[in-house]
């Protein structure tokens, strides 16, 4: 039998990674300059918590925004759980970061997508570390909807050409 590297699901990790210590940092130290972030994620993941009403009118994906208010921001290794403001109504959320489906930073042009893979393994089989399958790529910030005060011409790595 032979082995090889899941590179997919070691980006995968990485980036999950990188928006941990970004989190755990902003807790410590609070938002720097003009940073802010759009966190679009999956509200029907299992682990994934949030106010009936916000699944209601957000059953398959929401994004929030930290930016000017939050409050109540705990950082773990599986998740970040975050009191942020729905008009006037102050809300907790505990979001897994496998359910995170985008991770923008406007303020500096940076963002992550994580795309699920379909097809490439039977459904219901684990991927290593109980991680689904899905590959971490930068994101075009020109397609996030939310972000419409983004430049254009953000320089986008491509992680597709790295795969066979």
């Amino acid at each position: 039998m032979s082995r090889s590297i899941d590179y997919g699901n070691l980006m995968h990790e990485a980036m999950r990674g990188l928006i941990r210590k970004v989190l755990l940092d902003v807790r410590d130290n609070g938002l720097p300059g003009d940073h802010h972030f759009f966190i679009t994620f999956d509200t029907s993941h299992p682990d994934a918590e949030l106010a009936d009403w916000l699944f209601d009118r957000y059953p398959g994906e929401m994004t929030v925004v930290m930016q000017h208010w939050y409050d109540n921001l705990d950082v773990s290794e599986e998740g970040f759980s975050v009191t942020l403001n729905f008009g006037d109504a102050p809300e907790p959320l505990y979001i897994p970061y496998d359910a995170i489906k985008t991770f923008v930073d406007p303020s500096v042009e940076f963002g992550l997508r994580f795309e699920t893979q379909s097809g490439d393994e039977e459904e219901g089989e684990a991927t290593p570390a109980q991680m689904p399958a899905t590959n971490p790529a930068p994101v075009p910030l020109a397609d996030i909807e939310t972000v419409e005060e983004t430049p254009k011409d953000a320089e986008i790595v491509s992680l597709d050409s790295f795969r066979k």
